[in-house]
């Protein structure tokens, strides 16, 4: 079977058709062994292509009608594989869009997956550095806790050792005193049989006649602290010399006896009683640290020489907690404000027990009228020739300073004065005769005792005496009669200060 595509040189409607029958022509064209081409004019002088494939299959050609069976055939045929090649190209399009995708991850992927490693791995390196940082910190504190461990047993075994001496000690000076008392003294042994033979006569006493005269003497018991004189080492000072009164106009450079070894010592008061009661002394010693929110503690010291090496002979506890610096020791009994109340307690040493209590009324406390340091410094207690004195401020009194006399026994107030001192504008204050001083600063290296105020009289006046404050951090300034002079805790440190007073 051949089929014979022409192609004109010009087409009329029957276009689509011939295209068709070209297209056709072209598929059989694929199969067939051998084709032939001829151009020639037909009849009507139009140029005419004509060309014959032989076909496979067919060994005749088909009717009009199979032809164009044949044609529909193929439209629907090239209708499909257009189709599929569409569909084809829109999964290799697809196909292309995720390669390029997968290249592009492909790409990404190992370095975000290096950046998160290098972030987790900073991380670690720092975790074991705070780890090693940790370590090295235990290490170092536990190599000091040893340290500290091995000092304190040496400590506990020389204090041990000392209290063994002093019990030994006083044994022994109790036994003296005791014989002492009963009049026992050693019998006066035969001088002639102790004569060793040979040596040179001595005389003896002749016992029957009057002109021996007997000896005797009397044992009176005095505390040591009425016969030390001070020395600048901070030792105590007899009462010879001048004990009037007058008016403050001098202080010297301050004297550091002790020094705190904790922050909890970074203020506090310490004090001796100008008027010591038994089984007290004049050297008799009490250190109270105020750092903290509930302060009971009060360290003991009987001697000058065991509260400079730092060696308490006893610690009270308070019954109540104690506020500010501004407790004082008299006759006795430790005075002392409780905490975050306007509350004044006695407090008696010998027995522990508290004797008396009173509100002092009006008076701030817990920070209402501090000095200018603060420290709940709002009631201040005093001591001076005249006994014991409050010092505070009310809000009639609108932050001035109010000075009271009380009655040392029942804290009774005896008599108040009011003045035109701004308390807190005023590092700190003390009383001596009977006239409150104030100082001007509480961390300047040249302070001043800047304002008097005379209760004999009723008048204040300004000064400009030299204060020093070495430490710069003055948190208590007391005034001790019997010594003669102020007692200061400045940062840490326990100083005192000789005074002058003019001639009344």
């Amino acid at each position: 079977m051949r089929f014979f595509c022409a192609r004109c040189c010009s087409f009329g409607p029957e276009m689509p058709a011939v295209q068709l029958l070209l297209l056709a022509c072209l598929v059989w064209d694929v199969g067939a062994r051998t084709a032939q081409l001829r151009k020639a004019n037909d009849q009507s002088g139009r140029c005419q292509y004509t060309f014959s494939v032989a076909s496979p299959n067919e060994s005749s050609c088909p009717e009009q009608s199979q032809a164009m069976s044949v044609i529909h055939n193929l439209q629907r045929d090239s209708s499909t594989q257009r189709l599929d090649l569409e569909a084809t190209k829109a999964r290799l399009s697809s196909l292309e869009s995720l390669l390029h995708q997968l290249t592009l991850d492909q790409a990404a992927r190992p370095q975000e997956t290096q950046e998160g490693l290098q972030r987790e791995l900073g991380t670690l390196r720092r975790e074991r550095d705070q780890l090693e940082t940790q370590t090295r910190e235990l290490e170092t504190a536990y190599s000091n806790l040893l340290r500290d461990k091995s000092v304190l047993e040496e400590e506990k075994k020389r204090l041990r050792q000392e209290n063994e001496n002093l019990a030994r000690r006083l044994e022994s000076s109790s036994q003296e005193v005791a014989r002492l008392r009963r009049g026992q003294c050693p019998q006066t042994r035969d001088t002639a049989r102790a004569v060793p033979p040979g040596s040179r006569e001595v005389s003896t006493w002749n016992l029957d006649t009057l002109a021996f005269q007997e000896l005797k003497s009397e044992l009176t018991e005095v505390p040591a602290s009425r016969i030390l004189k001070e020395s600048p080492s901070g030792y105590l000072r007899s009462g010879e010399g001048d004990t009037g009164c007058g008016e403050l106009v001098w202080v010297g450079e301050p004297l550091t006896l002790r020094t705190a070894e904790t922050i909890t010592g970074k203020y506090g008061v310490w004090m001796r009683d100008p008027k010591p009661t038994y089984p007290y002394t004049q050297e008799t010693t009490w250190r109270i640290d105020t750092v903290g929110t509930d302060v009971r503690q009060v360290f003991e010291y009987d001697l000058i020489s065991q509260f400079m090496q730092g060696y308490p002979s006893k610690v009270h506890i308070l019954p109540r907690p104690l506020e500010s610096t501004g407790a004082v020791v008299y006759s006795g009994s430790l005075y002392f404000q409780g905490a975050e109340s306007r509350t004044v307690i006695r407090y008696e040493l010998n027995t522990e027990t508290v004797k008396a209590e009173k509100e002092i009324p009006g008076a701030g406390y817990h920070g209402q009228f501090p000095y200018s340091w603060g420290g709940y410094t709002d009631i201040d207690l005093a001591v001076d020739e005249a006994g014991l004195w409050v010092i505070y401020s009310t809000d009639e009194a609108k932050g001035a300073i109010v000075l009271s006399k009380l009655n040392p026994e029942n804290l009774e107030l005896e008599q108040t004065w009011e003045t035109n001192i701004r308390k807190q504008s005023v590092a700190n204050a003390f009383i001596i005769c009977g006239t409150l001083y104030t100082v001007s600063s509480y961390t300047s290296a040249d302070a001043t005792v800047n304002f008097a105020y005379d209760t004999g009289t009723g008048i204040s006046k300004t000064l400009t005496i030299p204060f020093k404050n070495r430490y710069k951090y003055s948190s208590m300034i007391d005034y001790n009669p019997l010594e003669k002079k102020l007692f200061a805790w400045d940062n840490l440190n326990m100083v005192t200060y000789d005074i002058k007073l003019s001639k009344m």
